[in-house]
């Protein structure tokens, strides 16, 4: 059996000679106040709406054993959530990023998914699938 899209983010974030720390957004889709009425059929419908981002977190990658650890501790922690970014900091001299590090990497990510900037990171959906943007 092969390593899913996540499990292989964890394998490669474990294995770089420099401890990284892995950050997670997670996000909902919902309707803009000013959305048209065409918008508005569409979201109804399942599609479009504005990505909102609902709560971050940073995890060593030994700190979960696989997406369902990830998404269980997600669905505990707070509300729903359709989709959650992913991506790595690297840490420096044999040291993991500092809690400064990650606090202003979380907040560039959960800026770029506010303006829609979100090619740069890995995203899954609720069940671990990944999720491609064009």
């Amino acid at each position: 059996m092969t390593d899913s899209h996540f499990d292989q983010l964890l394998k490669t974030a474990a294995s770089q000679s420099e401890p990284h720390q892995l950050l997670f957004v997670f996000a909902a889709s919902e309707l803009p106040d000013e959305a048209t009425a065409a918008q508005r059929e569409r979201f109804l419908a399942g599609a479009g709406g504005a990505l909102s981002p609902l709560m971050c977190v940073d995890k060593a990658p030994g700190d979960l054993a696989d997406f369902s650890a990830l998404a269980e501790e997600a669905k505990r922690a707070g509300p729903p959530w359709q989709i959650v970014f992913a991506a790595a900091l690297a840490g420096q001299d044999g040291k993991p990023p500092t809690t400064a590090q990650i606090e202003v990497a979380l907040q560039s990510m959960v800026d770029a998914v506010l303006a829609g900037g979100v090619g740069r990171f890995a995203a899954f959906d609720t069940q671990g699938d990944p999720i491609l943007f064009n």
